[in-house]
């Protein structure tokens, strides 16, 4: 338990918290401890019924199935991962920069998420942070599946066409 607590603790603060709501809050709508619908970016309960907590919700919740807990898991790698990169590199020392960049992202999902009826916010979100790893490490070379290497500033589209892929279309 101490490895685990050890582990965690390491983990930086943004990140740190962003994953752990993100599992917590999952889980909870996994399991039905709360209605799940309480949790998605909905725009008639969030503009005329005031419930203003769903663009934060939206953000945290992933709704796991049998068919999304990959996809979730992936995520969650993304999420740990390239958070953790940014707030240990670019944005080290500067945790207000960091937090700045995560809610202007964050605003434009919920405004991009409005229009366009996304109702969970954690796709976009993961993606925002990754894309912006990438542009701030563009000649870095990345591994992905089956030991394909190329640029960072390819991973977004490639992971774009590997999802189109996976999802059918």
């Amino acid at each position: 338990m101490s490895e685990f607590k050890d582990w965690y603790n390491s983990i930086p603060f943004f990140t740190r918290y962003w994953l752990t709501c993100t599992i917590v809050l999952s889980l909870i709508g996994r399991f039905g401890l709360f209605n799940a619908s309480y949790f998605i970016l909905d725009y008639y309960p969030f503009i005329h019924q005031f419930q203003i907590w769903r663009p934060i919700t939206a953000l945290f919740f992933y709704p796991i199935t049998p068919g999304t807990g990959f996809h979730f898991l992936i995520n969650c790698y993304f999420l740990y991962s390239y958070s953790q990169r940014l707030e240990t590199s670019i944005f080290a020392g500067k945790p207000a920069d960091y937090f700045y960049m995560l809610l202007f992202n964050w605003a434009c999902c919920v405004i991009i998420g409005l229009l366009a009826n996304l109702i969970v916010l954690m796709d976009p979100m993961v993606l925002s942070v990754l894309y912006v790893w990438c542009q701030l490490n563009k000649d870095v070379i990345v591994s992905f599946w089956f030991g394909s290497r190329f640029k960072a500033m390819y991973l977004p589209w490639v992971l774009l066409a590997f999802n189109l892929v996976i999802s059918g279309g």
